[in-house]
């Protein structure tokens, strides 16, 4: 196991329809300490839109993004901050 694996958690959200992915990722950073890693599995077409969205509009920060085999797999940084860009709406 790598050291970012372990420092890191994976949320499968494969087979949920929008909006519950981006949602259930949302409640996931939440729960999540500054700096913590997450990595969310999707195969909802319409999460290639909706997640980043969420993501950005938290202030967190998404690292990068790629798809195989239907799977679409973002990895995401829960910033610092991200409690202050949500409570500004």
């Amino acid at each position: 196991m790598t050291t970012e694996a372990a420092h890191s958690t994976t949320l499968d959200l494969k087979g949920l329809k929008c909006p519950l992915p981006a949602l259930r990722t949302l409640k996931a950073l939440r729960a999540m300490a500054p700096g913590a890693m997450l990595i969310v599995e999707c195969t909802d077409p319409m999460s290639a839109i909706d997640v980043p969205n969420c993501v950005r509009e938290n202030g967190d920060t998404l690292e990068s993004r790629s798809e195989d085999g239907g799977v679409l797999r973002f990895r995401i940084r829960r910033n610092a901050d991200s409690e202050l860009a949500a409570a500004r709406g």
